[in-house]
């Protein structure tokens, strides 16, 4: 039995060191690889977030009980994107300027 095992363990080995060598890249890519998906994941949602308009938006009180006495399901929401009760309170040329 112990013989039958040396002989495969024999066999395999020039092989181990190969297939080691393109594993452990594999695993440092993949690791790689789900680190960059991540940030670009972060990326796009901090993107989505940032176009929430209810910061600047003359009814937004600001106070966690309400803070939209207009919309107050979809405040500060992604779903408050393109409100259409939107009222700024910055100055206009700062709203053109993006």
């Amino acid at each position: 039995m112990f013989q039958i095992l040396y002989v495969l363990i024999k066999a395999i080995e020039p092989f181990l060191v190969p297939i080691c060598f393109i594993s452990a890249w594999a695993i440092v890519f993949m690791i790689l690889g789900n680190f960059l998906a991540a940030i670009r994941s972060s990326h796009r949602r901090a993107k989505m977030m940032h176009q929430i308009p209810c910061a600047n938006c003359t009814y937004f009180t600001n106070d966690h009980r309400l803070k939209c006495p207009i919309h107050p399901t979809i405040a500060s929401s992604e779903a408050a994107i393109g409100c259409s009760d939107y009222e700024s309170t910055r100055p206009a040329f700062l709203d053109q300027l993006g």
